[in-house]
């Protein structure tokens, strides 16, 4: 994570939440490295002629973060959470705009080895996976988000547990519960 002091960042974004405008701007100096490297990170994993770059992404995360209503943020581990979401939304619009433009027909399942690598080379395949932490979230909201976190953030289970309040072991749990679920959803496994 950030190398910035983790009471400095949590100081700024109550600030901001409070309505300091200029608290933003230094947010956006502190986390914008961070984020970067987490952009870059799942785009590498994107064909080599990707439409959207790592900078892209990162900006609409932003955009996308300033125009919700205000969030009580309650750490810098809770930030990078609530980016990390914002970050899969914008991919994930971003495939569903690529897959609709190929009407290709329908989506296929893949493998959870495959769709775990939350940016993948086929935009059918991440549409899948946002599908499938839709119907988990519906069932089992925490575990999806602690893949959110966990995939799409990458924050450390200890970071995950802090965000939500919960023990790392219990976010172990969830982990694995998610990953056995999604495994079966997304052709992993029989069912």
């Amino acid at each position: 994570m950030s190398s910035a002091p983790t009471t400095e960042i949590t100081g700024l974004l109550r600030a901001w939440s409070g309505g300091d405008g200029a608290a933003l701007e230094r947010i956006v100096a502190l986390v914008h490295p961070e984020l970067r490297r987490i952009a870059e990170r799942c785009l590498a994993h994107e064909r080599g002629e990707h439409t959207l770059q790592a900078t892209a992404l990162v900006n609409e995360a932003y955009l996308r973060l300033t125009h919700k209503d205000r969030i009580d943020w309650q750490s810098r581990a809770h930030f990078y959470a609530v980016a990390a979401a914002e970050m899969r939304r914008v991919l994930v619009d971003h495939a569903r705009s690529r897959a609709a433009a190929k009407r290709g027909g329908p989506l296929e399942k893949v493998p959870i080895e495959s769709a775990a690598v939350y940016c993948t080379s086929r935009p059918e395949e991440l549409v899948a996976l946002d599908d499938a932490l839709q119907q988990l979230a519906g069932w089992a909201p925490r575990a999806a988000r602690v893949v959110e976190m966990l995939f799409f953030g990458g924050l450390t289970e200890t970071e995950i547990a802090e965000v939500l309040g919960v023990s790392a072991r219990t976010v172990k749990r969830d982990w694995s519960t998610a990953r056995a679920w999604l495994h079966i959803q997304l052709g992993g496994g029989k069912t």
